[in-house]
């Protein structure tokens, strides 16, 4: 295979990552959904909804623990979107140093 269009469909496959990465969003909760998290593909955070049951003014090691929770789940749902959006554009094949 020719190293100049290889090294082209890489960087296809890194502008598209980086499009859907951009576009993508990602829900993460705790506390039976008392508390969520939005997240871009990016890992930002977006955006923390917290219902009004979850806050208690006795208990507010809970509500930071619940918060906590709810960004590593949403975290952790943008890394396995990642994967599977690169998966199914590199057929499988892993190429180091993408992403």
């Amino acid at each position: 295979m020719n190293p100049k269009n290889l090294m082209k469909q890489v960087q296809q496959m890194q502008s598209q990552m980086a499009k859907v990465m951009a576009e993508l969003r990602v829900e993460g909760s705790a506390g039976g959904g008392m508390v969520k998290a939005t997240m871009n593909g990016s890992k930002e955070l977006l955006g923390v909804t917290i219902d009004k049951e979850a806050v208690d003014p006795n208990d507010v090691e809970m509500l930071q623990d619940l918060v906590v929770a709810a960004v590593n789940e949403a975290s952790r749902k943008v890394d396995e979107e990642m994967q599977s959006s690169m998966g199914a554009m590199t057929g499988g094949m892993k190429i180091p140093g993408m992403f």
